[in-house]
């Protein structure tokens, strides 16, 4: 028997706009959208909590730091995957693009080995038994300097539901590490790195993307054109970039570096991510452009969690404060998402659409998430 759901008496969020009503959903479907504070018989008093779209996270490690929780401990992948999407589901994402690193390099102080085949077919397995909580697909970040990028990238194909392929180039003095010295403060903490340690990572480096990186890019752009996924950028720094961007024909840019980057997206029709938590601690760990100053210029218009799952319903929420329009703050994590990877089923609450939902409430300014269920089911 089909189970159908009202969520009444709530502030729903609405494309556009908030609104004192109610949801309905039937099966794995939104069948009615309505406006009061009535409460039908049967239906669940929200008491004036809020009602959104389930969100949609594009770029997030928090697999990785499932299956490594700690340096050199790899943890059974079966239990990494379910705790990662439970944890997923209780902060109130229904669909989300695990990220995973593609490219690797055996030797030398930058040495990492490829994961991304064994796990994702790990994952798919849990899928097909119907394991999983929520909605998953693949990104696929694509480190071009490296090694074995397009052998990797040669495992993967149209059945591996790769939605998202992002262009990475983390080649110390460009993007993201312009500014060497954050790289250093950052693997001397986290790796502990000597002084000649980290002059032969950076050396190693420089010279794969010499050797390998322009090749690594042309064949990444065109394996995403074979899965028939949507290529982002990363990390872009300058204008000049953006049009190298613009011209593999890439429509959603992550996490630009500086102010002058995120204005080129946006003159260039090239949708803007930034991580939550560079937008709830004020500024990014690298030393880049806040995400504050993006969303007060104009420029932002997804958000990510990227290390920090809870982060993402968090920073919506002040985007909603600052921009003085909850469902503005609350699309970049839902509906923009959402089209950004052309999943046109789910992101906002209108009929027709997944009954992908979520409520959550304010305490103390921070959202307290009261209820997820991920196409009519509730999962936490």
């Amino acid at each position: 028997m089909t189970q159908e759901i009202v969520l009444a008496n709530a502030a729903v969020v609405l494309p556009g706009e908030t609104v004192t009503g109610s949801v309905r959903f039937r099966g794995e479907e939104i069948v009615d959208v309505a406006t009061g504070r009535g409460v039908p018989q049967g239906a669940v008093d929200c008491g004036g909590d809020y009602v959104a779209p389930g969100l949609v996270e594009l770029h997030t490690d928090n697999l990785e730091r499932h299956i490594q929780p700690r340096p050199m401990v790899d943890w059974p992948h079966n239990a990494a995957i379910l705790a990662h999407d439970a944890e997923l589901a209780g902060t109130g994402i229904t669909t989300v693009f695990d990220a995973m690193r593609v490219g690797s390099i055996p030797n030398g102080q930058g040495r990492y080995l490829k994961y991304a085949r064994q796990l994702a077919s790990e994952l798919w397995t849990l899928r097909a038994e119907d394991a999983l909580k929520i909605s998953h697909f693949l990104h696929l970040r694509a480190e071009v300097c490296s090694e074995t990028l397009i052998e990797e990238m040669d495992e993967f194909g149209a059945a591996d539901r790769v939605g998202l392929v992002s262009l990475m180039d983390h080649t110390p003095g460009q993007r993201q590490f312009r500014d060497i010295s954050k790289l250093e403060d950052y693997l001397k903490g986290k790796k502990g790195f000597s002084d000649a340690e980290f002059a032969e990572h950076v050396a190693q480096l420089k010279a794969l993307r010499a050797r390998y990186g322009d090749r690594h890019e042309a064949e990444a752009v065109k394996a995403a054109g074979r899965y028939g996924a949507v290529l982002a950028s990363h990390d872009d720094t300058t204008a000049e970039q953006v049009a190298v961007s613009q011209g593999y024909g890439i429509r959603l840019a992550e996490f630009p570096t500086t102010l002058e980057a995120a204005r080129a997206c946006h003159e260039s029709g090239i949708a803007v991510m930034m991580g939550a938590p560079n937008l709830i601690r004020g500024g990014s760990h690298s030393g880049n452009v806040a995400a504050r100053e993006l969303a007060e210029a104009g420029l932002l218009d997804i958000l990510s969690s990227d290390y920090v799952p809870a982060a993402l319903l968090m920073a919506a929420v002040q985007l909603g404060e600052i921009w003085g329009d909850m469902a503005r703050g609350i699309a970049t994590v839902t509906r923009n998402p959402a089209r950004a990877v052309h999943l046109e089923d789910r992101g906002e609450i209108a009929v027709g659409r997944r009954a992908d939902v979520v409520r959550f409430a304010l305490r103390g300014g921070v959202p307290a998430v009261r209820g997820v269920w991920s196409r009519g089911v509730r999962v936490a």
